[in-house]
């Protein structure tokens, strides 16, 4: 086991469920260690905003903190709950998983059963979402409306798990780390002397249904930079194909974005600090056509935001993505503080980010 131990601040924020549209209980941990260093506020839909500095250039850092999960539609005469995907899933994932029913009086323990469990030719098929329930061990629909209501959310059960190394698992990587990023970078730039004009850490809300808590909180900051924080694909797992994803190893350092939606000025400003810095990183290149976005991540709408935003994107390196063990590299989101830190020292009134 590694000596280099779990920051205190990102284990609270992956150990509370908060999926898209019920983010509460992250934003109130943000929140509370942003207001010992920063100034806070939020937006009208849930996003944190802690800000350092009214000085011109303003860069903001965004990291979403919602995270995907259930979302409990029917309840049944027999006590079973229905539910459909908050976010991207897939269904292979969640059979048999332990979860929380996020319920007014605190979380229902609940697991995940196939309702075609005792056919066998079913079985051998691949599952689809409207086969499985939520048990919560009720026996009546009376019994589960005691405890449970319609629209109450669920994630699944268990915190973080530290792996070999300094590799951590844990469900809600996707993106709890952008959202730890962003507030610690900020924290670091503000311990190095301070950002060269002024310095705000967003964590926001509903990316994983269709990237819309970025753009409101931008919109609110008014930023002339911003910095998306977000997670990648990280090769050397099975089944990975470098030749999609790249070349982006645990332990690789953070990857820099170029492509469509992103700024070519704020990529080589990155780079050049990352290599000022002597911090490791990785590249990746994003494409678009017209039925998908660019990068998948808040970037590809904050440059659209007011007359438009010079916008990078920083991803860290993570194996099995959208599932309960996401895992990731803690030299890599370490690498990743380091370089927005001292990107918001580097970032003066005199760099032209222009197109």
């Amino acid at each position: 086991m590694s000596e280099t131990p779990t920051p205190t601040l990102f284990d609270a924020l992956l150990r509370v469920g908060a999926p898209s549209g019920y983010e509460q209980p992250a934003a109130d941990i943000w929140r509370a260690e942003a207001s010992s260093f920063a100034e806070v506020s939020s937006d009208g839909i849930g996003g944190s905003i802690a800000r350092v500095g009214d000085a011109a250039p303003l860069l903001a850092v965004f990291g979403h903190m919602d995270e995907i999960g259930l979302i409990v539609k029917h309840v049944d005469d027999d006590g079973f709950l229905w539910f459909d995907p908050i976010g991207d899933w897939d269904p292979q994932i969640l059979v048999g998983q332990r979860v929380d029913v996020l319920a007014k009086d605190g979380p229902v323990p609940g697991v995940v059963g196939r309702s075609t469990q005792f056919d066998v030719e079913v079985v051998k098929r691949v599952v689809e979402l409207k086969q499985l329930v939520i048990d919560i061990g009720a026996l009546s629909h009376d019994e589960a409306a005691a405890l449970v209501r319609v629209g109450d959310a669920a994630v699944i059960a268990g915190g973080p798990v530290r792996l070999a190394g300094t590799r951590l698992a844990s469900r809600a990587m996707d993106d709890r780390v952008g959202a730890y990023v962003a507030l610690e970078s900020l924290r670091r730039c503000v311990e190095r002397g301070g950002p060269a004009g002024s310095f705000a850490a967003v964590a926001s809300v509903q990316e994983e249904p269709g990237i819309w808590g970025a753009p409101a909180a931008a919109y609110k900051v008014r930023p002339d930079v911003a910095i998306a924080v977000d997670v990648w694909h990280a090769s050397g797992a099975p089944g990975a194909d470098e030749r999609q994803i790249g070349r982006h190893l645990l332990g690789s350092g953070p990857v820099i974005g170029r492509g469509v939606t992103l700024a070519p000025k704020v990529f080589e400003l990155l780079v050049e600090t990352a290599e000022a810095e002597g911090i490791a990183y990785t590249t990746m290149g994003y494409g678009a056509d017209s039925y998908n976005w660019s990068s998948g991540t808040d970037a590809d709408l904050l440059q659209n935001v007011r007359s438009g935003i010079p916008t990078g994107l920083v991803s860290i390196p993570l194996r099995y993505m959208h599932s309960p063990v996401e895992t990731l590299d803690l030299r890599d989101v370490e690498a990743a503080i380091a370089l927005l830190a001292a990107f918001g020292q580097r970032l003066d009134a005199s760099v032209d980010l222009s197109r």
